[in-house]
């Protein structure tokens, strides 16, 4: 069915799925406040929200499954891409009630509005990846990043949670400014705020030279460097994800990312394309040095959290590959890689988070030596999320495709990203120092004398952890439907040629 999204009454159809969510939502958030805090009512309320997220997920299938589509001049766009990125942040949310609803409990977090913010950050997240017109995209980084605001500090009896939170707000307003400055730059050079419309005053006008809209395409790039923690934008990120209560935590690097890359694929393919000459350097070195030094500081980590936020500085990077590859394929890489990457993460956070000790002592890696001897099918699923996120074959599972579809895409550049490719190979090389030294300490050593053992796992906590492994696993070893999904799935390949088609080597289909 196509959508008239010029219709208002077309447009409240197309946005059906953000519509249920942030409803849900608001009534959610009169239930939670309508008794007392309770771990009883904290655990309600999470059940609750995880029930609208899966009757979301089924909006958005049905609507994916029945064709939905809209012209490319409107503020929203309805295809593929937008739906498979509500799939992934609507997963991400919901495993990270699951890992809350348990999480909460165990460490003395009683507020139930804490299920009903992270149903608000993912509906900003939704119109994130459904915007196609500048205002949309600030309404939804505000929606999203208000609540996420909230989240990190939620812990109120913990002062690493309070300077998390603190540090983010205020750095996270910083950037927004920039962001508005940029989008108001950019209309005062073309006009508009809409993308497609954007390209098309470039284009006819000839403004990819026009050094106000230059200014504007810089600051909007810092403004959304900051959101994917991207250097030097990135100092915020360590901080923020280790104060951060651990299914926050994992929100934030997982679905945050996703959404906010989203938006950036959407404006720099649809908006941005015929100015590629001026922020194509730009976005070349962003993704060069963003690698490099999220790899290469990651070594040094000894807490576990902190390690895992340097990774993800890393993992911005090989997706700004992605963004500076400017063709169909690189879209359909962006697509796998954020799926297999909450994926990984979740599990990787949902172990980190039964292993946490309470109070405000750190997680560290050392915490987990010997684990195998306590509990080896703990440490074999945190054996698999590791290699998931460095991309080892076999027993990484899905991680191994995610990256060899994102070097396909550079590879198919039409500025054959050769150099930038073998910066990735490089850096994740580098980032077998880290990830293989968790997988070293779990196994290789021995439990030491009077380690507090893991506590028992919660039906939900182990619920995350044993369908992520399965999936990576799985995925990995038939990856094909998936690969497939995301070729269909690109963004509609306007304004530049048809999308470079991601092939499965023969052995695995």
């Amino acid at each position: 069915m196509t959508y008239d999204v010029l219709i208002p009454s077309r447009l409240m159809a197309a946005l059906l799925p953000d519509l249920i969510l942030m409803v849900g939502g608001m009534v959610l958030m009169l239930f939670s406040a309508w008794r007392r805090d309770s771990a009883e009512h904290q655990r309600s309320v999470g059940l609750a929200a995880m029930a609208l997220i899966v009757v979301t997920i089924g909006a958005v299938v049905w609507m994916a499954m029945g064709g939905a589509t809209a012209p490319t001049n409107g503020p929203i766009a309805v295809d593929g891409f937008r739906w498979v990125t509500d799939i992934v942040v609507l997963l991400a949310a919901l495993a990270t009630i699951a890992l809350a609803v348990e999480y909460n409990a165990r460490h003395g977090i009683s507020h139930p509005e804490s299920h009903v913010l992270v149903l608000f950050g993912t509906a900003g997240m939704m119109i994130l990846a459904a915007g196609r017109d500048l205002m949309v995209v600030f309404l939804g980084i505000e929606i999203m990043s208000v609540a996420v605001y909230v989240l990190t500090g939620l812990n109120r009896r913990s002062a690493r949670a309070a300077e998390a939170s603190l540090k983010y707000f205020l750095l996270g307003a910083f950037a927004t400014g920039f962001l508005l400055y940029g989008i108001a730059l950019v209309y005062g050079a073309t006009g508009t705020t809409q993308f497609t419309e954007i390209s098309t005053a470039i284009r006819e006008y000839n403004l990819h030279e026009h050094p106000m809209l230059w200014v504007g395409i810089g600051l909007m790039l810092i403004g959304l460097g900051f959101k994917v923690a991207a250097v030097p934008f990135h100092m915020w990120a360590p901080d923020v994800y280790d104060g951060s209560p651990t299914p926050t935590s994992a929100f934030m690097i997982a679905a945050v990312k996703a959404a906010a890359f989203a938006t950036f694929l959407r404006l720099w393919y649809e908006g941005f394309y015929y100015t590629s000459t001026v922020w194509h350097s730009a976005v070349w070195w962003l993704a060069a040095i963003t690698m490099v030094v999220g790899n290469v500081v990651a070594l040094a980590q000894g807490n576990i959290k902190r390690m895992l936020a340097y990774s993800s500085i890393a993992h911005a990077g090989y997706l700004l590959v992605t963004v500076a590859s400017a063709n169909g394929a690189g879209t359909s890489a962006f697509l796998f890689y954020i799926f297999a990457y909450t994926l990984a993460t979740f599990g990787a956070f949902a172990v980190i988070g039964v292993l946490e000790h309470g109070g405000d002592r750190p997680a560290m890696i050392w915490d987990y030596e010997g684990l195998w001897h306590t509990r080896p099918w703990l440490a074999s699923a945190m054996a698999v999320f590791m290699l998931a996120l460095l991309g080892f074959p076999f027993f990484g599972g899905i991680g191994f495709f995610a990256k060899w579809y994102v070097l396909q895409a550079a590879l198919a550049s039409p500025q054959m990203l050769a150099s930038l490719a073998v910066i990735l190979v490089l850096t994740s090389l580098v980032s077998a120092g880290y990830y293989l030294q968790v997988v070293r300490v779990m196994f290789m050593k021995q439990r030491p004398e009077g380690a507090v053992e893991p506590p028992a796992i919660g039906a939900f906590t182990r619920a995350v952890i044993g369908v992520t492994a399965v999936l990576i696993l799985g995925f990995g070893l038939f990856p094909s439907q998936l690969v497939r999904v995301g070729e269909g799935s690109g963004m509609p390949q306007y304004p530049f040629s048809p999308a470079l088609g991601i092939k499965v080597p023969a052995p695995l289909r």
